[in-house]
């Protein structure tokens, strides 16, 4: 019994490596065209929120685990996110500072005209 079990399982593989092998009844499987990155970061201008999220990578036979990059991309979205926020923050800061110190040179009399009869 346990010969006559060998005996089909090595049929069964050889079988099933005949069919990989060979294509079955459609000839062998056609070479696939490698994958490439569609949508680029663009060149001509800072990288916002949005490229980044639509930033895909292809798929490769033992490439990266899709999670972990999707995992990176939205991390650096956020950054990217608040890292426009800060300057924003920053710059409103700065044009207040300089509208207030404008505003106060304009508000103090020059000392040599007070001074003059």
């Amino acid at each position: 019994m346990f010969l006559f079990l060998v005996v089909a399982l090595a049929v069964v593989v050889a079988a099933v490596t005949l069919a990989v092998v060979s294509g079955g009844e459609n000839g062998p499987l056609p070479e696939a065209a490698p994958e490439r990155l569609q949508d680029h970061l663009p060149p001509d201008r800072p990288v916002g929120r949005a490229d980044v999220e639509r930033l895909r990578f292809p798929l490769a036979a033992r490439g990266y685990r899709m999670a972990d990059v999707d995992d990176a991309l939205s991390r650096l979205g956020a950054e990217l996110a608040e890292r426009d926020a800060r300057i924003a923050d920053l710059e409103s800061a700065l044009a207040g500072a300089r509208a207030a110190a404008a505003h106060v040179s304009m508000e103090k009399p020059d000392r040599e005209q007070e001074d003059r009869p």
